[in-house]
């Protein structure tokens, strides 16, 4: 009997984010089916970020995992606004990681950051022959700090083998930084349209009356972490602008650090003029999202960088929202035929959601129409079949 393929994969951490929901939804998927065993080695067991400590143990990713069946291994270290460098690692530490890579056909790095213990394994002579792959899910590089520098010298000394990048915008930014891995794929996003659907209007009354929003009131959501990238400024200098226009509108806000609490987030809405006349719901982080895309008109985008395939926006298309997205990554192509793409301008911004209102039923019903090549089976039977690909070119190799 052939025994399953045994993949390990690296994480910085477990905290919020759209690259750690994708992964561990890949990872879930092939465990489940059987055909492979997979096994993640955490580089921390707790995350400080967007003002907020997040246990490991406590991440909705996390218990996914171990609920698929999925064995977690985590170094007693918390991450924060820098990754762990090559020299920061003990020798213990180096020693169980090469334990765990000796025990795995396969290694999968989940974005370039833990690529920082195979530089440092390879320094210390302890990195075994098994092909590496680094799952890429930026459009701009050069905002991974170190980490880009790992990857490319990982990648020239064949270190990393492979690149399985989320959109086609990020193989490519990945190709112009110097990143030349052997293989390089291109798997395109995916959710589960079973979490992610249209509400029924019980369930949607049910959603609004709880967050105090009533029934006929338009909503626009940003589903985003308070950082940079995000641009949750502009966001809110849209809001600003769009009240005035359409008062009767309700605007979400969810994410770490998205919060009254934060107090940069009173700031910068104190900055951009949105007064508490405004119907604002600075929610944080939410373990509910489905339900609250469910009771969305608009998800919008307001990133400046950095994005490459948004999950926000083809959840928020699943559950029957219109996506409303600046021209950043992936994101224009994701959302053809049933979302509009604006300037970063506030004026264009605020004006795209007016008019994905009034152009909403037409647009629905596409979104809608469009859940099947969204769905996450499509991606896990190509990540599937990337990962044999590995092993399969790595035996002929050898």
């Amino acid at each position: 009997m052939t025994r399953s393929i045994r993949v390990l994969s690296l994480y910085e951490g477990f905290f919020a984010g759209g690259a750690r929901i994708l992964h561990s939804d890949v990872v879930a998927g092939l465990a489940r089916d059987g055909s492979q065993e997979h096994r993640v080695l955490s580089l921390t067991a707790s995350a400080r970020r967007d003002a907020s400590l997040q246990l490991a143990r406590d991440d909705t990713r996390y218990r996914r995992l171990r609920e698929a069946g999925v064995e977690i291994t985590a170094f007693d270290r918390v991450a924060g606004d820098r990754p762990i460098a090559p020299e920061d690692y003990t020798a213990a530490e180096l020693d169980h990681a090469a334990a765990l890579f000796s025990d795995a056909d396969v290694v999968l790095s989940l974005k370039e950051q833990p690529l920082s213990l195979v530089v440092a394994l390879d320094r210390a002579g302890l990195l075994p022959d098994v092909p590496v792959a680094a799952c890429l899910h930026r459009s701009d590089p050069t905002h991974s700090g170190p980490a880009l520098g790992w990857l490319t010298d990982a990648a020239a000394s064949g270190a990393v083998t492979a690149t399985i990048s989320c959109a086609l915008s990020t193989s490519d930014a990945y190709a112009r930084a110097g990143v030349a891995a052997h293989e390089a794929w291109v798997i395109d996003n995916g959710i589960d349209t079973r979490r992610f659907r249209p509400g029924t209007r019980a369930e949607r009354r049910r959603i609004r009356s709880a967050l105090g929003i009533p029934e006929s009131a338009p909503v626009v959501l940003l589903a985003a972490r308070f950082d940079a990238m995000k641009d949750p400024g502009l966001f809110l200098r849209a809001v600003a602008a769009h009240a005035r226009r359409a008062p009767a509108t309700h605007y979400l806000m969810c994410g770490s650090g998205m919060t009254a609490d934060n107090p940069a987030f009173r700031a910068l809405r104190a900055e951009s003029g949105v007064g508490d006349e405004v119907a604002l719901h600075a929610l944080g982080l939410r373990e509910d999202m489905p339900e609250l895309y469910r009771i969305a008109d608009v998800v919008a985008l307001t990133s400046a960088f950095g994005e490459a395939s948004p999950l926000c926006l083809v959840e928020g298309a699943a559950s029957g929202a219109v996506p409303v997205t600046t021209d950043v990554g992936d994101a224009a192509r994701m959302v053809e035929g049933f979302g509009l793409v604006t300037a970063r301008d506030v004026a264009a911004i605020a004006e795209a959601w007016g008019d994905a209102l009034a152009l909403r039923p037409a647009l629905r019903g596409a979104a809608l129409a469009a859940r099947g090549r969204l769905d996450r089976r499509r991606m896990i039977d190509e990540y599937r079949g990337a990962i044999a690909g590995l092993l399969l070119r790595d035996a002929i190799a050898a």
